[in-house]
């Protein structure tokens, strides 16, 4: 049975909640997608190694794990208007952290601001995407979450190319001078390479401090999950759950989920380093995630025209991951800028899934829909865990083996969940 809105605004006054929640998810794409480009910048800033830098986006994604359960507390008693505001404040204290520890040249100082942006849009996360889903009918949320992704695979698309220019500009030749240099020349080389991050992390904070001012004043509505998503899921008949434990499509949903975040940041924030170890040139690779963001975009909008029009969002999802699987064997199978070609085409593979994947989970939860959008949430970590395996595996094998041996699995099991796992424990399929 599908499960509708009860108690959110009707379809005719959706346009204006959704343009302000397409804003905030235009912020935290533009936030999240610069951590494919910050791989590269602190390469060089802070003279370290792949299994280092890979530490930006550990620290980021990490911050979910340990940040959404608290947030969905959060959530309950400040309502989800309110919780976005206070995330986005969060944000602006880890913008300035970040940029003041970096240009100071303190690594460990800059992967907390980093954690402590990943802390603000871990709340931001839960608030929003749960509000998204349930702005409407549950069936019809990947459409709604779709165009959310192209506001958000817009600014990742602005992300690498603003930064890139500002920041990166120049960066093959710099890398070369730093090599060349006498100790005391590196130092002054390296201070002002990494100085050139501050202000612009100082003007986001700024942005990100006044957006939270302006939505804790906007007229955006409460809603609330218990009424808005309230058809209970039942096995066989028998009374409503009513614990979270009692949702096996959920759980199967955060594993899907893990696994999905894992594979997204591999293309986007990994292909940079991919690109490198082709040995392509530093100030072409810094402009990779860009690439796998215009994919990105490109399967949203087709994800907007056709769910569900053409197609469900459970059957997009399963025809998503068999490109997902196809695409991560022609990275293999090909070499240079073929193989990043396809490694890029996995943003098209990958832009459906989020949107399918989330409602698919909190289908039905009701009361329980904030904890779930919580545990959901958490499974962003796989953007943690998936390229950390990534780079410590490329050290033993052949990076291209690598990288199959961890996307293939991956897809397979979001092929399942798109075929059958979002209905395990639900008395009619979805």
């Amino acid at each position: 049975m599908a499960t509708t809105l009860a108690a959110a605004p009707s379809e005719r006054t959706n346009l204006g909640p959704m343009l302000i929640i397409g804003l905030l998810f235009f912020i935290f794409g533009f936030v999240t997608w610069l951590n494919g480009p910050l791989i590269t910048f602190v390469k060089l800033a802070f003279q370290v190694g792949d299994a280092y830098a890979f530490l930006v986006p550990f620290a980021f994604y990490i911050s979910y794990l340990v940040f959404s359960l608290p947030a969905a507390m959060l959530l309950r008693r400040t309502g989800m208007k309110l919780g976005m505001a206070l995330g986005l404040f969060v944000m602006a204290i880890g913008a300035v952290l970040f940029g003041q520890f970096v240009s100071t040249r303190v690594f460990s100082g800059a992967l907390t601001g980093l954690f402590v942006i990943g802390a603000g849009l871990s709340l931001l996360q839960t608030a929003s995407n749960p509000y998204i889903s349930i702005l409407g009918p549950i069936d019809s949320a990947a459409q709604r979450i779709a165009f959310m992704g192209i506001c958000n695979k817009v600014a990742g698309i602005l992300a690498p190319l603003l930064i890139g220019t500002l920041v990166l500009n120049g960066i093959g030749n710099l890398d070369e001078k730093v090599k060349a240099a006498d100790p005391a020349t590196r130092e002054l080389l390296l201070n002002e390479f990494a100085a050139k991050i501050h202000a612009p992390y100082l003007v986001m904070a700024g942005i990100l401090a006044l957006l939270a001012i302006w939505i804790a004043r906007s007229s955006l509505p409460d809603i609330e999950a218990t009424t808005a998503n309230s058809t209970p899921v039942r096995a066989g008949g028998s009374a409503a759950r009513t614990g979270i434990l009692q949702v096996p499509h959920l759980w199967l949903g955060v594993l899907c989920l893990f696994l999905y975040v894992g594979v997204e940041v591999m293309a986007g924030d990994a292909i940079g380093t991919y690109g490198a170890s082709f040995h392509l040139p530093l100030d072409e690779t810094k402009f990779f995630t860009a690439f796998t963001l215009t994919g990105m975009l490109i399967g949203y909008v087709a994800g907007l025209l056709l769910i569900p029009r053409v197609v469900s969002q459970q059957r997009y999802l399963a025809i998503s991951a068999v490109l997902g699987v196809l695409f991560s064997i022609g990275a293999y199978l090909t070499q240079s800028y073929v193989s990043v070609g396809f490694v890029a085409a996995l943003g098209f593979a990958n832009a459906m899934m989020w949107p399918a994947i989330f409602p698919l989970a909190i289908k039905g939860l009701g009361s329980l829909t904030e904890r779930g959008s919580a545990l959901l949430i958490m499974a962003i970590a796989g953007g943690a865990v998936v390229p950390q395996l990534f780079v410590h595996l490329k050290q033993h094998i052949d990076f291209q083996l690598a990288f199959m041996l961890l996307m293939v699995p991956c897809y397979l099991y979001i092929l399942y969940y798109g075929l059958a796992g979002h209905r395990v424990g639900q008395e009619h399929a979805g």
